[in-house]
This record gives structure tokens, C-alpha cells and sequence, in this order.
């Protein structure tokens, strides 16, 4: 492909992504691998190079874009001039390069999110919003060692291109590209993939071995196994969710893992209560990793950006608050509540703490460290600028006896 061609491609591409945002549909990367299924003429380096480029403008424009074409040109503008000298390289654009620049024609105005989350923004890192660009920059490719089966230090005799996070204990850090699935600490149930900031999220659930706790929103299961560790493989671990297909994901995971007191529900959104009736007043601790923005993961999902709404937003906390509410009557007295959101944005974080506070006098905040800290806190924040993990709100209750 010409580089013309290339940048025509990543045009198709980000119309592709624009109509997905807009309508929920597929992922960028997964447009990004359907657009090239059906063009086996183009090689890696082809594929790459559009790939870099599609992410390059989701990361340099925090509105969504009226269409490729108008984002290609506003990320050239602002980041790469060079690219707009390969608009109208071919005869009237056709299939092998955009066609010639218009004049006035739009083009789509960098920033970091759309407007309206501004304030949001703002009041998590201050009026000049000092720290916020590393929302978007590419992120690590982190592991967690399977405590059931090895250690940190085992897995890095057998891989020692792995390097140790600085703060989650059985976390590791691997170079962005590396194939996890080919390592043999993988395939023998040693390492699992996941973020340093959610091994930590796990981790301020002090499960201990012999309890019963309560996973919400477990989605594939990455907290579960991680508990499963602390637990020593002891206990019982309920992993619930709604989302058939991403739950099925944890039986592999948890046999490769090991990890032998995990059990799974699947749940009717809505009738999560009776789902779990048997377990009210019965669990030892709860963790609500709840539906979010996923405002912390914009380094991984970019796009996600422009698929939040103001009325998304607000149904997303409505559900974040059932959720904890639920969660609460699950609680023996005594048990502890885990709350996390993969976000900034303080209305999913102490917002929703504060309130949840608020409806169940019973529960107290509880203050407690996780790796890394020296000072017992209830609510924390992590930031991919200070931490280097994904952004995150975790917070800890105790339900009083």
C-alpha cells in the first residue's frame, strides 16, 4: 500500500469506528482486524501503519468526529502536517488516497474529552487538568502470578524479559506486543493478564482463606482469581454477572489457574435479588467492581470516549448504586464491601461512596492499606500519571455488627 492508500484506509477505518461509537457497536480494534479480513492484500507493515494511525486520531480528538475524513484532517493539523501532502495524491481520491482538500472543508478539533466532561475532569486533576494526558497515552502490558501456582520470583527465572510493577506484589510488567499466550509460565496457569491498578482493586478485599465472598461484576474473572490467591484456594467465591459470554470466559481460566473455589452465577439484569437470595446476610465480603465509564481504561479503549453521553453517565451511577445497595444486604455483620470503578470521574468514585454511605448508616467507612501505602485510607484514587495503571476509584466499608 501507498502511504496515500494507508491513509485512506484509516479513514474507512475511523468512519467505521465513528458509527460504532455512536450506535454501540464493535470495538476499534475489532473494526480495525474486520476491515483488513477482507483485504489479505495488505501485509503487516500495511496493517500496522493504519492501525497506528486510527488510534492516533481516536487518542488526539476527544469529541466524536462528524467522520474519518474530518478526524484524519484535524489529527494531521494539529500532530502530523506531513499527511495532509498525501490528500488528493491519486486522480479524484478514488480507492488509493483521500481526495484534495477542500476549502473550509471540516476538520475535527483535538482535545481530550468531550466538553461536557470537562468539570468532571477538572475536579480530578484541578483547572489545568495536570496529569490528565496520561488518560491517553498507550499502556503497559501488566501480568498477575497465580499465587496457587508460583511465585513472582519463579516466573522471572523462567521469563526474564518480565520485569516487577512497583507496587502490586505478583505484578509484572512486559514490553507492549509481547504474546502472552506463548509463554510457558501461561500455558502452565502461572501468570494471568491484568492491569497492576485492578491486582490492587482485588487486593482491598483482604479475602482470607475460609471466607465466602461475593463477586458482583465479575466479568471474566480476573479479581476472582486473583481472590482465589489470597484465599489459598479456600473458602468459596461466587463470580456473578449478567453478560453470558464473558462469564463462560472464567471456567478455562479458573481450571488453567487452579483455582478450585470459584463458582459462577449468571444473572437476570433486574433480578439479581432473587439470583442470590440463598447468600443475604451471609457473605464475608462483597466486591463491586460496578459498570462504569471506563474513564480509567481510555489509554487501553480510546473510543470510548465518544461513546459516553451525559444520559449514559447517569444511568451508569443509577446502576452503580443499585449494585452497592445489593451488595450491602449480601454482608454478615461484620463483612466488608469492595467498591470499584475503573474511572476518574469523581460522580462514579466518591460521588457514589458518599451516597451509598448515606442510605446505610449501618455502614462504616474502613480504612485499610493495599500494596504501596504506609497510611490506611477508605477511598483511594489511582491515576495512570502517578501510579502508571489503569485509572481507578476503591473504596472499603464494613457492615457494624
Amino acid at each position: 500500500m501507498t502511504p496515500g492508500a494507508r491513509l485512506q484506509a484509516a479513514i474507512e477505518c475511523l468512519d467505521q469506528v465513528i458509527a460504532a461509537a455512536r450506535d454501540a457497536g464493535a470495538a476499534a480494534d475489532t473494526i480495525v482486524q474486520r476491515y483488513f479480513a477482507t483485504r489479505r492484500y495488505a501485509g503487516s507493515k500495511d496493517r500496522r501503519a493504519v492501525r497506528d494511525l486510527v488510534f492516533a486520531a481516536i487518542r488526539a480528538l476527544g469529541e466524536r468526529p462528524l467522520s474519518g475524513r474530518a478526524a484524519m484532517i484535524g489529527y494531521a493539523r494539529a500532530h502530523d502536517p506531513a499527511l495532509l501532502a498525501l490528500f488528493g495524491q491519486s486522480p479524484g481520491g478514488g480507492p488509493h488516497a483521500p481526495g484534495p482538500l477542500q476549502h473550509g472543508e471540516q476538520a475535527a478539533e483535538p482535545g481530550l474529552a468531550p466538553a461536557w466532561l470537562r468539570p468532571q475532569l477538572v475536579a480530578r486533576f484541578g483547572p489545568e487538568l495536570a496529569g490528565a494526558a496520561a488518560l491517553l497515552e498507550r499502556a503497559p502490558l501488566d501480568l498477575r502470578v497465580n499465587a496457587l501456582k508460583a511465585s513472582r520470583a519463579e516466573v522471572l527465572a523462567m521469563h526474564p524479559e518480565l520485569a516487577p510493577t512497583a507496587r502490586a506484589p505478583l505484578g509484572l510488567r512486559a514490553e507492549s506486543g509481547l504474546d502472552v499466550a506463548a509463554l510457558a509460565a501461561f500455558h502452565q496457569g502461572m501468570v494471568e493478564v491484568q492491569d497492576e491498578g485492578s491486582q490492587l482493586a482485588a487486593a482491598a478485599m483482604r479475602a482470607r482463606p475460609g471466607e465466602t465472598i461475593v463477586d458482583l461484576c465479575a466479568g471474566a474473572g480476573g479479581k476472582a482469581l486473583a481472590i482465589a490467591g489470597d484465599m489459598a484456594n479456600s473458602g468459596r467465591i461466587i463470580a456473578c454477572d449478567i453478560d453470558r459470554g464473558r462469564l463462560q470466559a472464567l471456567a478455562p481460566r479458573a481450571e488453567r489457574a487452579g483455582a478450585a473455589v470459584i463458582e459462577t452465577r449468571l444473572m437476570n439484569p433486574g433480578h439479581e435479588p432473587e439470583a442470590l437470595a440463598d447468600l443475604a446476610g451471609q457473605a464475608d465480603g462483597v466486591i463491586v467492581d460496578a459498570p462504569c465509564s471506563g474513564s480509567g481504561t481510555w489509554r487501553r479503549n480510546p473510543e470510548s470516549r465518544w461513546r459516553l453521553t451525559p444520559d449514559r453517565l447517569a444511568r451508569l451511577t443509577t446502576t452503580q448504586d443499585r449494585l452497592l445497595d445489593l451488595a450491602v444486604g449480601l454482608l454478615r455483620p461484620g463483612g466488608r464491601l469492595t467498591f470499584v470503578t475503573c474511572s476518574v470521574l469523581p460522580v462514579e468514585g466518591e460521588g457514589r461512596f458518599a451516597a451509598l454511605l448515606a442510605r446505610h448508616p449501618q455502614l462504616q467507612p474502613d480504612p485499610a492499606c493495599i500494596p504501596g501505602e504506609t497510611t490506611p485510607v477508605a477511598a483511594r484514587v489511582l491515576l495512570p500519571g502517578d501510579e502508571g495503571c489503569d485509572g481507578f476509584f476503591i473504596a472499603t466499608a464494613r457492615l457494624n455488627c
